[in-house]
């Protein structure tokens, strides 16, 4: 049995709850957000808590009205809400009435551009929280098998703290099941699990490398537009990330289709039938894995951080580019020792003007390799820009 994990999400969803009359924690299912929840709402006195899945919580909502009433002086808690996003109006109402901040704290699985009516309904009274699956930040204690055994389990919390690898990929397994079979048709995809199963194993297979639609459509026998929307479910049930090039105004050929990644490592493996470290060594996708692995970290701990990345057509090459403001930081993710940095690599960084790049590999070490261009493992690093955030 394990104890609660402190998440880093969590002072700031006490800050939020009391700047705003609704706070909203979407994020993948089973990443933590009911446990969180449960945890911030046992500190306060008068708080309640619905779980829209059950039947019995749900008809407690036939009247929102006159439930919000009796419970005026309660912070509610509305999870699922995807279940029964037309309660949106009925928040709203009663939040310009209340006229107070912290009123609700809403948990849901899909992105606000899926649950539409929060967007139109709640506007200037919603503050927008992503939950994610745990990172290396989260859970970091000085020991360095942490590391590898998050990158293979991935983030989720019943796979990650699950100590026998086994019950972590059948874990893993049974969630690909249930989000295709369950969740999806919930958030009204009428997919046939079989097709979106396949799609989904077919981007595990392109994980880390630059999207060519129309190719992935002749594969599966479907049109570019099916694709693209299919992807697009994916990213908005936060199970993919779609990482844009980066677009400059300078004369060479520039790469312009995105890069995707399937944002839990866990789950990028289970996919592929990668069960444990030694297979893992010994598949294709190591580098790409490591490279996804590195890019959902940063991402989560340097949210503020525009990302992109730099390719041209001669391979001129950074895995990740972090813009804010005049603000550039290269980032390139290595799995060996003694990482090398090539000559596409420097040029890059010489047509992008970026004066400070980092090479992240799994080791425990950091050092430079010239005044600009610095080696560091992904804990490391993540120190080093905590005060970025």
């Amino acid at each position: 049995m394990h104890g609660y994990v402190k998440r880093l999400l969590q002072p700031v969803i006490e800050k939020k709850l009391q700047k705003n009359p609704v706070t909203t924690i979407l994020g993948p299912c089973q990443c933590g957000k009911s446990t969180l929840a449960n945890h911030l709402i046992a500190q306060i006195p008068k708080s309640i808590y619905l779980d829209l899945e059950r039947h019995s919580d749900l008809r407690k909502l036939d009247q929102p009205e006159l439930f919000f009433k009796r419970f005026s002086d309660h912070l509610i808690c509305l999870d699922e809400i995807q279940r029964k996003p037309e309660i949106f109006t009925a928040i709203r109402s009663f939040v310009d009435q209340s006229g107070k901040n912290n009123q609700f704290l809403i948990l849901g699985s899909a992105s606000r551009d899926l649950i539409k009516q929060s967007s139109e309904s709640l506007a200037g009274r919603i503050a927008y929280l992503e939950l994610t699956p745990f990172f290396l930040d989260e859970i970091e204690t000085g020991n360095p098998n942490i590391l590898w055994d998050l990158w293979l389990k991935g983030g989720f919390p019943r796979s990650y703290l699950e100590e026998d690898i086994r019950e972590s990929y059948d874990w893993r397994e049974n969630f690909i099941k249930t989000f295709l079979e369950r969740d999806l048709p919930q958030f009204g995809f009428n997919i046939p699990a079989i097709t979106m199963e396949r799609f989904w194993r077919m981007l595990a297979h392109v994980h880390g490398q630059i999207f060519n639609r129309s190719k992935l459509g002749e594969s599966l026998g479907v049109s570019y537009n099916t694709v693209r929307n299919h992807l697009s479910i994916l990213i908005k049930t936060f199970i993919m990330r779609e990482l844009l090039p980066l677009e400059v105004n300078i004369k060479k050929r520039l790469i312009k289709a995105p890069k995707i990644y399937i944002r839990d490592s866990g789950l990028l493996h289970t996919l592929l039938e990668i069960e444990t470290q030694e297979e893992l060594f010994g598949n294709p996708v190591f580098g790409h894995s490591w490279e996804g692995f590195v890019v959902e970290n940063i991402l989560n701990v340097m949210p503020r951080w525009r990302p992109f990345f730099y390719r041209t057509s001669n391979g001129m090459e950074i895995d990740l580019v972090l813009i804010k403001g005049n603000q550039k930081i290269a980032i390139e993710c290595k799995t060996s020792e003694a990482p090398k940095v090539s000559r596409g690599f420097r040029n890059a960084l010489n047509d992008l003007d970026i004066k400070e790049a980092w090479i992240i590999t799994p080791m425990d070490e950091q050092y430079d390799l010239d005044t600009h261009i610095h080696v560091s493992g992904l804990f490391q690093f993540i120190k080093a820009k905590r005060e970025l955030r």
